[in-house]
């Protein structure tokens, strides 16, 4: 048995007030989109550090890709995830009503904690290139796993950023549970 969603009027109330509900939204909004073209540009300059034959610009793709990872990447995928738990928790969306939702959250959580990690290897290279030219063949592995890396986010936020705009239907159980005891349905 299919259960729809509930009709616009017939949808619970945000327990957030329609101002910061609107805030949160252009807010998360603002951080996913920013995400992911911060990934763009690391990947950008993860191609270039791996191809690049000039040993002051590899230097500079790395030292760059550390700053922008550790400023900008991690600050925007970290407020993305909270904001976007805050306005789960929120509004009537909710985080285990739609399967949209929870596999978004899954996603978001799966890309940041992998992002921490992936934060460590370009730390790494970051602090190789500082001391030392890179010539095309050292750390050759490491520096295609971050393009790899660089370009498995960017799919992932941009299959998060699809969940978002078209919002498949399919209610979790407890989704269908809950519209069924506003309805007075058993």
């Amino acid at each position: 048995m299919t259960v729809e969603p509930p009709a616009r009027g017939e949808r619970e109330a945000s327990s957030l007030p329609p101002r910061l509900r609107k805030l949160l939204l252009t807010l998360h909004v603002t951080l996913s989109v920013g995400w992911l073209g911060a990934v763009a540009a690391f990947l950008a300059l993860a191609i270039s550090g791996l191809v690049a034959v000039d040993p002051r610009l590899v230097r500079a793709d790395y030292l760059a890709m550390d700053l922008i990872g550790g400023y900008v990447i991690v600050p925007l995928g970290v407020g993305a995830l909270i904001v976007g738990l805050v306005q789960s928790l929120g509004t009537e969306w909710g985080l285990f009503r739609h399967y949209w939702v929870l596999v978004k959250f899954v996603l978001t959580v799966v890309a940041t904690g992998l992002l921490m990690l992936h934060m460590q290897l370009v730390t790494y290279l970051a602090s190789v290139a500082a001391d030392r030219s890179l010539a095309a063949g050292d750390l050759r592995d490491l520096r295609i796993q971050l393009v790899g890396d660089a370009g498995a986010a960017l799919i992932v936020l941009l299959a998060a950023t699809a969940l978002s705009v078209y919002k498949p239907r399919g209610m979790t159980r407890r989704g269908r549970r809950a519209l069924r005891a506003r309805r007075g349905e058993r």
